[in-house]
């Protein structure tokens, strides 16, 4: 918490939901945000629980020191900003690695013509044709920064050029974070053979609770448009080689989609998913049942 300085009552702290980094927490302030990473659940809920408590205790404090110096009659009216209204406190960046397109116009990223950049208000990771704007951050002594041109209309109020308007979302224009929150089922699953463009890639699979007959598949868990889709319906599920306990196959009409989970258990979940999409059933299990 020393980092965070003498705004200790400005500070807050959550879980993170995060596949690829377990038991992980954010504590942000309005200059500064730190993601955090314990080696338990237990271990995390303890940081968070003592975090808080700090937090609880110095606000306490805070108030009475307050009430003391403007007496029964002053006015204790304070604004309080949300931690997530832009440029009033750090975003949390999302991983480079977390995203293969631009999360704003969702052209993909190249190694050599297309860099990734932050954007300074709200954490996207975006190219350079996407954050070419710069707007004045309040938790960064209101400083001129690099910003998307969604937070750049955002901050400061310049309307958005007609050629830069939101355009109709095509099918497979659903951000990956949003529907994973609300899956059925999501994890990532390695895609075998030649028909996904690289022998023995990884991709991460979702079937969204708004559209239970439909497996997307995105390069990467955080990317706002995903790689491909396929219409679950009419397909059968099986298990795939016995040497490969971990495979199954999709197959319809001469088609065939081969997948390798990450373990037994998580393959038999899968199987099970899907073959309820492809005979059409509707999903009335407990909430978690089928998820990762």
């Amino acid at each position: 918490m020393r980092a965070f300085g003498k705004r200790l009552a400005e500070i807050q702290v959550r879980e993170l939901n995060d596949v690829e980094f377990p038991h992980s927490f954010l504590v942000s302030g309005k200059q500064r945000t730190l993601e955090l990473q314990a080696q338990s659940q237990e271990e995390m809920n303890t940081w968070i629980q003592a975090c808080q408590q700090a937090i609880d205790q110095i606000g306490k404090r805070h108030e009475t020191f307050k009430a003391a110096v403007q007496g029964p009659e002053g006015d204790t009216e304070e604004h309080q900003l949300k931690s997530e209204e832009l440029g009033i406190r750090a975003p949390q960046w999302v991983r480079d690695k977390m995203v293969t397109m631009c999360m704003r116009c969702k052209t993909p990223f190249n190694a050599l013509t297309r860099r990734r950049h932050h954007c300074r208000a709200c954490g996207y990771v975006v190219c350079a044709k996407c954050s070419d704007y710069r707007a004045r951050l309040k938790y960064d002594d209101n400083r001129l920064n690099r910003v998307c041109l969604e937070c750049y209309v955002f901050l400061t109020g310049n309307l958005l050029p007609e050629d830069k308007e939101d355009k109709k979302k095509g099918i497979l224009e659903k951000e990956s974070s949003k529907v994973s929150e609300q899956s059925l089922m999501c994890s990532f699953l390695q895609l075998l053979g030649d028909k996904w463009g690289k022998s023995s890639s990884r991709g991460w699979c979702v079937i969204p609770r708004d559209d239970p007959l439909v497996l997307y598949i995105y390069a990467a868990p955080q990317d706002m448009k995903a790689h491909t889709s396929i219409p679950l319906l009419g397909y059968q599920v099986t298990s795939g080689p016995l040497t490969d306990p971990r495979a199954f196959q999709l197959q319809q009409s001469g088609l065939v989609y081969s997948f390798r989970a990450e373990s037994e258990e998580l393959r038999g979940q899968w199987m099970k998913a899907i073959d309820r999409a492809a005979r059409g059933q509707s999903f009335i299990e407990p909430e978690g049942e089928l998820s990762d």
